[in-house]
C-alpha cells in the first residue's frame, strides 16, 4: 500500500467511524432530537456500527486501522514501523473531519443548545454542555483509576484485534471486520461505564480540537485537563497488547 492510499483510506474510514459515534452520542444527548435520551445501549452499537462501516470503507486502501492504539498495537507486535506516521496522520484529520461532519448534520440542534422559553416541558432547561458529544467524559474524576480502566480497555479491543489477524478462516470470509465491530460494542456494554470507552487516541483527541472552535452557543469547556487520559492510556494499552501478543503468539 502506498502513503497516499494508507493516508486517504484513514482519513475516509476514521470520518466514518467519527460520524457514526458523534452522531449517535448527538442523538441521545441533543434536545430536539428523536432519539434523546434513549441511552447507553444505543451509544454502544451506535459506534460498534461506525467501526464496522469506517474499516470496510478503509480496507481496500489502508488496511481499516482508524486507530493509533491499533497502529502501535500491529507496530509493536511486527516491528514494522516505517508507515506508521501516515496511518496516524489520516486518523488525526478523518476524526477532526468526521466531528466536523457529525456537527453539521445536527447544526440546528446544536444552534439550539440554549435556555429554553415559554412554557412547554424543556421551558427553563439549562443549556446542555456538549463535550460528551465529540469526547470522553470520566463519571468519577479520578486520573489513576481512568487511566488503568483505558489501558485495559484497550487491550480488551488490540489483543484480539491482533489474534483475529491469525485466525485463518475470518481473514478468507472477510468476516473480521464484522467481529471487530462487536468487539467495540461489547467494550462499551462492558467496560465503557467509567470513562466512556476512548480506547483509541485520535478519536477523543481529534474531537476535542474540533469542540474547541466549532461556534457552538453555551458549548461549556473542552476539559484540556483530561484530555491526557484518553490519548495516554489507550497508546499504553496498545503497546501492552503488541507486547503480549508477540510474546504469547
Amino acid at each position: 500500500m502506498s502513503n497516499g492510499d494508507i493516508f486517504v483510506g484513514e482519513v475516509i474510514g476514521t470520518a466514518i467511524l467519527i460520524l457514526f459515534g458523534a452522531g449517535v452520542c448527538a442523538a441521545v444527548t441533543l434536545r430536539h432530537s428523536k432519539a434523546r435520551a434513549s441511552g447507553w445501549i444505543v451509544i454502544a452499537f451506535g459506534w460498534g456500527f461506525g467501526v464496522l462501516a469506517g474499516a470496510y470503507t478503509a480496507a481496500p486502501l489502508s488496511g481499516g486501522q482508524l486507530n493509533p492504539a491499533v497502529t502501535i498495537g500491529i507496530a509493536v507486535d511486527t516491528g514494522t514501523w516505517g508507515k506508521v506516521w501516515v496511518y496516524l496522520l489520516g486518523e488525526i484529520v478523518g476524526a477532526m473531519l468526521g466531528a466536523v461532519l457529525a456537527y453539521l448534520v445536527y447544526l440546528a440542534q446544536f444552534q439550539a443548545n440554549v435556555r429554553e422559553e415559554g412554557t412547554g416541558e424543556d421551558a427553563g432547561e439549562e443549556p446542555l454542555p456538549t463535550l460528551g458529544v465529540f469526547s470522553t467524559i470520566p463519571e468519577i474524576r479520578n486520573p489513576v483509576a481512568n487511566l488503568v480502566t483505558e489501558i485495559i480497555a484497550t487491550m480488551a479491543l488490540v489483543l484480539p484485534i491482533l489474534a483475529f489477524g491469525q485466525t485463518k478462516g475470518l481473514g478468507e470470509s472477510g468476516t473480521t471486520v464484522l467481529v471487530v465491530s462487536l468487539l467495540v460494542v461489547g467494550i462499551g456494554l462492558s467496560l465503557g461505564g467509567p470513562t466512556g470507552y476512548a480506547i483509541n487516541p485520535a478519536r477523543d483527541l481529534g474531537p476535542r480540537i474540533v469542540h474547541s472552535f466549532l461556534p457552538i452557543p453555551n458549548k461549556g469547556t473542552s476539559d484540556w485537563g483530561y484530555a491526557w487520559i484518553p490519548v495516554v492510556g489507550p497508546l499504553i494499552g496498545g503497546v501492552l497488547a503488541g507486547l503480549v501478543h508477540h510474546a504469547a503468539f
